[in-house]
């Protein structure tokens, strides 16, 4: 553990997985400086829907989405959007997305994203014990709703979610309205995920776990780092305005991580779907996230009020949000809730661009040309649920010891026709 004191950790990204890494590398004993040019958890893990998604443990990339892809596209306000203007740049994804559907990779891929989503609430719950922070995760499962669905179709993905060993129970409408008597009895039946847990203000969950980095010694430097150099000693990396060096470096900037990493030689798919959420004040009496399964959206309580998220949209980093599909989610909402009085008015709206590889596993692991460079982004709509899982590889990493998964299956080299990642220490036991 001394040594680890001689040595600087730079990473790069203020998101969840960002601060998450910072905070368990300080408590190990290296010295970090967290990077961001927009301040902490100012994307994604400000407006997400709060929900610690460990049941999602199938990938999107899956041919029963090609059925429903046509009536997704052609509705500007559907679910999934693709910007016209933004077709040619998304194609390499796509194709990628593709390739992904073969059985053989989708259920590689399950496995792998199941792998970590079995250890994200228990890492959670080590790290925020730690500093008494446990009160920040509420434990009152999830739903998954179903309106028009058949039952046969219903019981067939409960038995899919209960043969990858996800906690599951299958709700009758008299029994989902036992749990949540605010819901429209329209809805015929529900998935109860019970072991789930959701943030009533997922901004400030970062915030907390910042404030014990800062607490730790750790610091922050709110500049944008627009490159990378590795030398024969350490890292330089560079701002407009300054050069900063480190020992080691973890790159953990979301869609953002991409223009990093091209030009140390690593072509990644990587892309953002672009998710949005609205904002209302009051709860309507929900309390524990709410998914539509038909409507493809979820409802969350939080203490400002009830969040109401979803959509992909693919238009790039720079285009402005479009805050029609925001509004839009407001009428799904409105049907969702048992009193058809109620009038949602939006207290916000906002865009966020989640980090998506199209095989729905993020980047972990140490770069394989460059030693002491580690990858921790690409977790899609996962990122809050795998913050802490995330941390803890990569914090095992720097410390050269055992990993508790095996990395293979998120090495960055899965993209590119380079060696397999050097870092893949034998798994703790």
């Amino acid at each position: 553990m001394s040594d680890n004191k001689t040595q600087h950790i730079g990473v790069v990204g203020a998101g969840v997985i960002g601060i998450c890494c910072a905070l368990n590398l300080q408590r190990a004993g290296f010295k970090v400086t967290l990077y961001d040019e927009n301040g902490l958890a100012q994307g994604c893990s400000k407006g997400n829907a709060g929900h610690f998604a460990t049941e999602q443990v199938f990938p999107l990339a899956h041919p029963a989405l090609l059925k429903k892809l046509p009536a997704m596209l052609f509705n500007p306000l559907g679910p999934l959007r693709i910007d016209w203007r933004y077709i040619i740049k998304a194609l390499p994804w796509f194709w990628h997305f593709g390739k992904n559907m073969q059985s053989k990779i989708y259920k590689a891929n399950t496995s792998a994203l199941k792998a970590l989503n079995q250890e994200a609430l228990s890492a959670y719950e080590n790290l925020l014990n730690e500093f008494n922070l446990g009160h920040l995760l509420t434990k009152k499962g999830s739903l998954l709703t179903f309106e028009t669905t058949p039952l046969t179709q219903i019981n067939s993905l409960y038995n899919s979610f209960k043969e990858q060993g996800v906690a599951v129970e299958l709700l009758n409408s008299e029994q989902l309205r036992i749990l949540e008597p605010n819901l429209t009895t329209a809805i015929s039946y529900a998935l109860l995920f019970k072991d789930v847990a959701h943030s009533v203000d997922p901004h400030l969950f970062c915030l907390n776990l910042a404030e014990q980095f800062s607490a730790l010694g750790g610091q922050f430097c709110q500049q944008k780092i627009t490159s990378i150099v590795q030398t024969d000693k350490d890292f330089t990396l560079a701002s407009k305005t300054h050069n900063f060096t480190a020992d080691k470096v973890v790159i953990a900037a979301g869609a953002w991580s991409k223009s990093l990493l091209t030009p140390l030689g690593y072509k990644i798919p990587l892309d953002t779907e672009r998710g949005y959420h609205c904002m209302v004040t009051s709860n309507y009496g929900l309390s524990r996230p709410v998914a539509s399964a038909e409507r493809s959206f979820i409802m969350t309580p939080m203490s400002q009020g009830l969040r109401i998220a979803g959509t992909v949209e693919f238009a790039g980093l720079e285009r402005k949000m479009n805050a029609k599909r925001a509004l839009a989610l407001l009428p799904n909402a409105k049907a969702m809730l048992n009193d058809t009085t109620v009038d949602l008015k939006p207290n916000s709206v906002w865009m966020g661009c989640r980090p998506s590889l199209p095989d729905s596993l993020p980047v972990i692991g140490e770069a394989p040309s460059h030693s002491n460079l580690f990858l921790a982004f690409g977790h899609q709509h996962l990122g809050l649920t795998q913050g802490a899982i995330t941390a803890e590889l990569i914090t095992s990493l720097c410390l050269k010891q055992p990993t508790k998964i095996d990395l293979t299956p998120y090495c960055i080299s899965r993209f590119s026709t380079q060696a397999a990642c050097s870092s893949h220490i034998p798994l703790a036991q």
